[in-house]
């Protein structure tokens, strides 16, 4: 039991001496529970049954909050509708929402934010905002099509994004899934290590 403290006193000195957040931490790591979770659930998992049965969860870079940026949100209304490339012919109506403009290890980014018009008609996602995006790890350390992040329509000028819940498009797991491709206007010239890794069969 002793050792067991020692150990836990430990960790969080090393958390303290990071500069990192314990609660931002558990949340991070909630959100990769989540993940896990799913990918472990049969119902849920977008794995091949082959892969179902090695899985023993994804790899996460490490939480940093540096990747947890707050943007300045410029909403552009009157948008048109347009089709979303995706990985087969399948192509959903999206409409540019709004910008995301920020500043991340000296760089300055802009990102444009998507919603999905048919499933903003579904009940629990009126609000549901869409942001894949592409970066320098891709084809490496990340997935080479890119990542996403979920976001949610904020109440004014400032929205959250954080990197450290990017997650890949089933397609990195599956070949049967139609996955959107982020657009050109979504390269980030930066690498953004955090959120999920590649995943290695």
């Amino acid at each position: 039991m002793l050792k067991k403290t020692i150990l836990i006193l430990i960790l969080f000195t090393c958390i303290f001496a990071k500069g990192q957040n314990v609660d931002y931490i558990k949340e991070i790591k909630s959100f990769q529970d989540t993940l896990n979770k799913e990918f472990s659930t049969p119902e849920e998992s977008p794995l091949t049954l082959v892969d179902q049965k090695t899985f023993e969860g994804l790899a996460y870079f490490p939480i940093d909050e540096k990747y947890r940026v707050e943007a300045s949100f410029i909403r552009t209304p009157n948008e048109k509708p347009f089709k979303m490339a995706t990985t087969t012919s399948r192509k959903p109506i999206y409409i540019k929402y709004g910008e995301a403009h920020f500043t991340i290890d000296n760089k300055q980014v802009v990102l444009e934010i998507y919603q999905n018009q048919n499933l903003k008609l579904k009940k629990g996602y009126e609000n549901y905002l869409f942001l894949p995006f592409t970066d320098e790890t891709n084809g490496g350390e990340s997935y080479g099509g890119g990542r996403f992040i979920d976001l949610r329509i904020p109440n004014d000028n400032m929205i959250i994004i954080d990197f450290n819940k990017a997650y890949n498009p089933y397609c990195a797991y599956n070949y049967v899934y139609s996955c959107p491709k982020p657009p050109e206007e979504n390269s980030i010239p930066l690498k953004i290590n955090a959120g999920v890794k590649t995943y290695q069969h």
